[in-house]
């Protein structure tokens, strides 16, 4: 890091001048005796205070001697005037003689007191008691930005930039005193201070003492430590060095100055700007120092990625715009950490900062970022969809001064929490985990219960499978858990369960929950189950010790698949920049090792009995319920599901057939329609049921996302068989084209053209359209005409880039029939 320019002394700094300008300085005011005598002060002729004395010799206000004044439209004389001034001015009951002494007096203790300082100041500069004063500092905000890796933040396009500092490493600043520095004679200390009562021993606050010449670091990297990179006489250069321990936000810096020859001389300058510390993921010493260079550029300072929804048989990737060097993001996040009650020692651990954010980002109980909705009622707010990144969501935080904002669900609060993680330096990715489970009372399993006849009985269990659910993976060490559980930790803000009571998950080793090792810190039995819960069907049983028998355990359909943007690559249109990451947290479904890790979970939690109970048995006939692959939105689609009877016996079935849109939770929303069925089979015999639905019929029944759930049980009456199977599917919606005409330069405008094909055979109404482009535009919302059925909508807007490098232009259009139709550009801006 090479020294900074270095600020020009000031003119008249030396105590040598600034004596010469106090001789030649006049002093104006009242007189001595001794001052008329020498001759040595003059008055000046228009001062308004100035007095002057008559033929008698008596002291005149000057203000009364102005010439004549006018009064009623008439002249009065000069000497009349001053008459009546002079008779109420010696009449010390008058107002105006009162007036006029109480400005005296007030004028003659000024001017002693006035005196007596700069009598003082003389004195000391002869005895070299003064202590130094400050007159400017200049921190190099944006050169030592490039050194820390945080010059992308966009608070430096302001005039007076904070600083924005990674902890871990050195930064230069200067300073310029009134006087010239003179290190036999003069202290000076650096104070550096966080939250409104900082302690030495918190490690809130620090006071460095300034060495008297020039060196190296001593201490660095374990401690604090300044040194003085250059001095000339008014103007001091140094090095701050800043250890990977310190806690992260918003600091205040300090000068004091001090006189060597008089203990109580002291003197203070307060920086008049922030100074925010963050994660140093480049540096050794800190927890969340990540070696690898391509996944810092990826998990830090890409500020653009992808976050996948859907379902596993149709995963869908959706550009979110994380915007982690937005103006105000660090404002936002220093008030997030202040809401949370976070001591300010506490803010140097990552892991106890990171479970604060995941509790912050949701409203559920601390007033925090945004308030989850999963309804489908939005109107009060922003539906879910409509988001297009974090920026507008944390402005929108601090400009109501911390009000929450409506609303989110699990990508919205994954997207904002990956944002805060990257703005303060901790590396950060959304993962998605299809069919994640949510276990509502730590069992590691879902429970589904069933009565004699088959019904399920939904009031016995809290449980659900989601479709699809986002979380967050952090970088860091962890030296709270045995070696070995370190590395990518999950952290989860969407508000589900309490944790310690708070709706927070996390920071959970991703290597603990793969083992099974369910009993490390944080919440990781929840998160197993997330991935790796078996589902658990009970039938009613009298004879049963527990009153329920297990009809069946189905241990492959929790966590299919989890996702998350590979590193080192641009965001796809399609699924190419999807990284697989399942192996991460469980092995091979089916496999003796994911067994075991299942086990080993259901030990640590004292539930291994649930492993052991018996099953039901002779099930001799099969079922398949045939998977749907793809739907385009306004074609009908079919369930089917084939039977067999693998027995030598007639056998008798009754079957349910429905099909539901769900919210991506898996809570049914509508029934679409449901069709039931009894069928006799023969022995080996074969039968198909098959259940079709018209766009018609479920069109207007769509919530979110457009999810369909089907849902097949069945029973057969010889062997009290029951046989139960789900399938989960997306509804297709068509892409929103976005092409850019031309080259785009950097403050040049530039046209972008949106279109896509209305699949609906009605009109289009109340439509709108979010676009966002970080470096190109910010988040703002369109309303359009209405779009004619099976026509094609065509916008067009003009942009002007402002930054140069990679951009992502993002697009989102709703309207009442169809919502979240979705579609992102990315160009290179020239300078």
């Amino acid at each position: 890091l090479a020294e900074p320019r270095l600020l020009p002394r000031p003119r008249g700094s030396s105590a040598e001048e600034e004596e010469e300008e106090e001789r030649r300085r006049p002093h104006w005011g009242v007189q001595t005796s001794l001052d008329y005598k020498k001759g040595t002060s003059r008055a000046p002729k228009h001062h308004p205070l100035t007095e002057t004395t008559t033929a008698s010799g008596r002291p005149q206000a000057s203000a009364f001697n102005a010439g004549n004044f006018k009064r009623g439209g008439r002249a009065h004389s000069r000497g009349r005037m001053a008459s009546h001034g002079r008779r109420h001015m010696h009449d010390p009951n008058s107002e105006a003689y009162k007036a006029y002494m109480a400005a005296t007096l007030e004028r003659m203790r000024r001017e002693y007191e006035r005196r007596r300082r700069e009598e003082a100041e003389r004195n000391a500069r002869a005895r070299g008691t003064k202590a130094i004063e400050v007159d400017t500092i200049e921190a190099y905000p944006k050169e030592n930005a490039k050194h820390h890796h945080t010059e992308m933040f966009d608070v430096f396009e302001s005039g007076e930039p904070p600083l924005v500092l990674r902890r871990g490493q050195s930064f230069f600043m200067a300073i310029r005193f009134k006087r010239d520095y003179n290190p036999m004679t003069d202290e000076v200390y650096i104070d550096f201070s966080i939250g409104p009562n900082p302690e030495l021993s918190k490690g809130t606050f620090m006071s460095l003492r300034v060495p008297a010449q020039k060196g190296e670091f001593r201490l660095a990297p374990a401690s604090w430590e300044v040194r003085v990179t250059h001095h000339d006489r008014a103007v001091l250069s140094i090095q701050v060095f800043v250890p990977a321990g310190v806690s992260v936000g918003s600091w205040k810096l300090s000068v004091l100055g001090r006189s060597k020859n008089d203990p109580e001389a002291k003197s203070k300058f307060r920086l008049d700007k922030d100074v925010y510390i963050l994660f140093n993921p480049w540096c050794k010493e800190d927890l969340v120092y990540m070696e690898n260079e391509d996944w810092r550029r990826e998990y830090v300072l890409d500020d653009v990625g992808k976050i996948y929804m859907g379902s596993w048989k149709q995963p869908q990737g959706r550009r979110w715009i994380f915007g982690q060097f937005g103006e105000l993001v660090l404002p936002a996040c220093t008030l997030l950490l202040e809401k949370s009650k976070l001591t300010y020692a506490a803010r140097a651990n990552p892991v106890k900062v990171v479970r604060a954010i995941s509790a912050m980002v949701n409203s559920a109980d601390d007033d925090g970022l945004i308030t989850g909705n999963w309804s489908g009622n939005y109107d009060d707010g922003t539906a879910p969809w409509m988001w297009t990144g974090s920026s507008a969501i944390l402005e929108q935080y601090v400009k109501t001064a911390g009000e929450s904002v409506k609303y989110g669900q699990c990508w919205v609060f994954a997207g904002v929490c990956n944002t805060v993680c990257r703005a303060l330096g901790i590396p950060s990715r959304p993962v998605t985990c299809y069919a994640s489970a949510h276990d509502t009372d730590e069992s590691i399993t879902i429970d589904r219960y069933f009565d004699k006849e088959g019904e399920e009985l939904k009031k016995y269990s809290r449980d659900s499978i989601w479709n699809f659910h986002v979380w967050n993976e952090v970088w860091m060490a962890r030296r709270d858990l045995p070696p070995g559980y370190g590395g990518w930790q999950a952290i989860d803000a969407t508000p589900q369960e309490t944790s310690d009571g708070f709706y927070q998950v996390g920071p959970c080793s991703v290597a603990a929950v793969k083992r099974g090792e369910i009993g490390y810190m944080y919440d990781s039995p929840f998160v197993f189950a997330e991935v790796n819960a078996d589902i658990v069907h009970w039938k009613e049983d009298p004879s049963s010790t527990f009153g329920w028998e297990r009809s069946k355990t189905l241990t492959y359909h929790i966590g299919l698949g989890v996702l998350t943007k590979k590193a080192n690559m641009s965001v796809q249109e399609g699924m190419e920049d999807a990284e697989d990451i399942t192996a991460s947290y469980k092995c091979k479904e089916g496999s003796d090792e994911e067994r075991m890790a299942v086990l080993n979970a259901a030990r640590s939690g004292g539930l291994s009995i649930l492993f052991d109970l018996p099953s039901a048995r002779n099930e001799d006939v099969t079922l398949k319920l045939q998977d749907i692959e793809s739907v385009m939105i306004g074609q009908p689609f079919s369930v089917t599901v084939s039977m067999r009877n693998e027995s030598n016996e007639q056998r008798t079935v009754s079957a349910v057939l429905s099909a539901s849109s769900v919210y991506y939770t898996g809570i049914i929303a509508r029934k679409i329609k449901r069709d039931k069925a009894t069928f006799v089979l023969q022995p080996q015999d074969e039968e198909v049921l098959s259940l079709t639905v018209e766009p018609r019929e479920y069109l207007d029944k769509l919530v979110d996302f457009a999810m369909v759930k089907i849902y097949v049980i069945a029973n057969v009456k010889e062997t009290r068989q029951t046989w139960s199977e789900e399938d989960d599917f997306t509804v297709t919606k068509p892409r929103l084209s976005i092409e850019i005409d031309g080259n785009t330069k950097v403050g040049q405008p530039f046209r972008a053209t949106m279109r896509f094909q209305n699949p609906l055979d009605v009109e289009l109404q109340d439509c709108t359209l979010s676009v966002e482009g970080p470096g190109i535009t910010s988040a703002h919302v369109v309303h359009l005409p209405n779009v004619p059925a099976h026509g094609e909508w065509v916008h067009r807007e003009t942009l002007v880039p402002k930054r140069a490098g990679s951009r992502n232009v993002v697009a989102i259009f709703n309207c009442r029939e169809l919502f979240d139709v979705e579609g992102s550009v990315e160009t290179v801006v020239q300078e």
